[in-house]
């Protein structure tokens, strides 16, 4: 195995690649498929994302459900998560994500319906809004660790780490197309308009999955048992735990992932009252808002693929998490829209930087036949860590304000990340 990670990380040495071939793996079909309707699916989340927050917000008038809501949304993956580790380890992953996003598309068109019915009209109704999201946690935690995994079946493992790069950057690029299209469809049709968008735009990713084609199944071998026995299902995640936990560095890149959500991640629940009550904006200045983040981290994101695999990338982890938690103090405080504006581009710059390149530092760290379960560990250390700091959050920033709430985030995380960098030369050596 240390011959393994050795190799791994002498790959890494590689000088960073050229323009031209940033965007290598899209070469693959498959790829490009799956790339395409993700990049229009994520565009239409992050469009219900804008209206969904500015509902909630009008409806309750409290940052106390905006943090619920984010807590209904992303709970799942704390039960969830590991369990779809499993099974992408287990079964078709193709077949997973196919269902899932049908099933998280049949709930922005619900939602639609139900707001444009009337049905949900005041803050009687937000459990309505609340038991929709958490239905399409519970879809995004189960397709979270196949959406990972499949990157490898579709590109092989030569292109593994321009893949990742290029999702990353497809993800962040919907963050700043989703937000400029939400400000426009409030205006034109409404929020129901939004969510409408959204189930139509679950079709994409559904068509494109369907369109991709596999010459075998690209499962990873040691599987024999059947996705029905239980002892075997218990007796795999357990290895899987024990793995990430005989391995010190993969094991803190899950811890640092796990801090900078659980005590940065909870600012997106909380934009939608900077906007209303600090900034003193309307629906399309929180669509603005969410966009400059968006774009912020659609730079990082291109700014990692640039690089490709560059040297010192435990380097980018741990100064992208220090950043990321400096910038999110700085915006807690900020009075101008301008410098809000720049503080939240920041953030989305840092934290793609360390994320993202923790992703990367992952999936070549681990064994084929761990991946799975590895990258449930890590969408479990990042987005299992909100549901708790969304509810932290939002039952903080009621009592003491949203300002002074997530400003100690900020500090935590800058803390934390300084005394990792300090005391772990393995960890920033990693490349």
């Amino acid at each position: 195995m240390a011959a393994q990670l050795e190799k791994a990380e002498e790959a890494g040495a590689r000088p960073a690649q050229s323009a031209g071939g940033m965007f290598r793996a899209l070469s693959h079909r498959n790829f490009r498929l799956f790339w395409a309707g993700a990049f229009l699916s994520n565009v239409g989340t992050w469009m219900q994302a804008v209206a969904q927050g500015w509902l909630v917000l009008q409806l309750t008038n409290s940052p106390f459900w905006l943090g619920v809501d984010g807590f209904m949304a992303t709970a799942p993956g704390l039960l969830l998560t590991l369990a779809g580790g499993v099974f992408a380890d287990l079964v078709d992953r193709r077949r997973i994500l196919l269902y899932t996003q049908i099933g998280a598309g049949l709930s922005a068109f619900a939602l639609a319906t139900l707001l444009i019915t009337h049905v949900v009209r005041d803050a009687s109704h937000v459990w309505i809004i609340l038991l929709l999201t958490f239905w399409t946690g519970c879809c995004m935690a189960l397709a979270g660790p196949s959406y990972q995994a499949i990157t490898i079946d579709l590109v092989g493992r030569e292109d593994l780490a321009n893949a990742i790069a290029l999702n990353s950057t497809q993800f962040q690029l919907s963050r700043v197309v989703g937000p400029t299209f939400a400000g426009l469809a409030l205006h034109a049709f409404g929020l129901a308009g939004c969510f409408y968008a959204n189930g139509i735009s679950y079709i994409a990713v559904v068509v494109a999955l369907m369109m991709v084609r596999f010459d075998s199944v690209a499962q990873p071998q040691g599987h024999a048992h059947a996705l029905g026995d239980k002892r075997a299902f218990w007796h795999d995640l357990v290895e899987g735990l024990r793995y990430v936990r005989r391995r010190p560095r993969v094991f803190m890149l899950l811890m640092i992932a796990a801090m900078t959500s659980l005590f940065g991640a909870p600012y997106l629940s909380l934009v939608p009252l900077f906007a209303r009550d600090i900034l003193h904006l309307n629906e399309s200045g929180l669509a603005l808002m969410m966009g400059l983040a968006g774009a912020g981290a659609f730079c990082g994101a291109l700014f990692v693929t640039f690089l490709g695999d560059f040297r010192y990338k435990g380097w980018s982890v741990l100064g992208g998490a220090w950043a990321f938690g400096l910038f999110l103090i700085g915006f807690s405080f900020s009075t101008r829209l301008n410098v809000s504006l720049a503080y939240l581009f920041g953030m989305g710059f840092a934290i793609v930087c360390s994320v993202a390149v923790i992703n990367t530092l992952l999936q070549k760290l681990v064994t084929d036949e761990m991946r799975g379960r590895v990258m449930s560990m890590f969408i479990l250390s990042f987005i299992g860590a909100m549901p708790i700091g969304n509810l932290l959050a939002g039952t903080f920033a009621q009592r003491f304000g949203a300002p002074r709430t997530l400003a100690t985030g900020g500090l935590i995380i800058s803390v934390f990340t300084a005394i990792i960098t300090i005391r772990n030369k393995r960890l920033r050596n990693l490349y």
